[in-house]
């Protein structure tokens, strides 16, 4: 089974990220969001869940996958390589760093705070940068 979880990590906000401050990302018309959820998650249980954990179950939300088929939903899903949260919307547009614990449990940081300015000055995190929504 492939991971996502980064232990000891800072993921910064996107260089090319549209907003000066964290922003709730919305719910459409449609429902839910991948960002909506990923923040639900994360900010309801901060230090709770890994990434691989916040990851799938947006993704059994999404698709509506029942309680009692998971457990091989979770198998078959990290079968395949999946992107990490460097990858969320969360960090490339809604202003959120993520910060994962030294056990892989990631809790959101808002651009902007002093947690988040603490920790992307901490030389004892892995550094990383949320993905860019445009080539350079």
């Amino acid at each position: 089974m492939g991971s996502t979880v980064y232990t000891a990590t800072f993921i910064a906000v996107a260089e090319d990220c549209p907003t000066a401050g964290p922003e709730e990302p919305p719910v459409s018309a449609k429902g839910p969001t991948v960002a909506s959820l990923q923040y639900e998650l994360i900010s309801q249980r901060p230090y709770e869940l890994t990434s691989d954990d916040v990851l799938f179950e947006v993704y059994a939300t999404r698709q509506g996958i029942p309680e009692g088929d998971r457990e091989a939903a979770r198998a078959a899903f990290f079968a395949k390589d999946q992107a990490c949260l460097r990858s969320s919307p969360l960090g490339k547009r809604y202003g959120w760093g993520i910060h994962h614990d030294s056990d892989g449990r990631v809790a959101l940081v808002p651009l902007g705070s002093d947690d988040y300015e603490s920790f992307v000055g901490d030389a004892s995190l892995k550094q990383l940068k949320a993905m860019r929504s445009k080539r350079a």
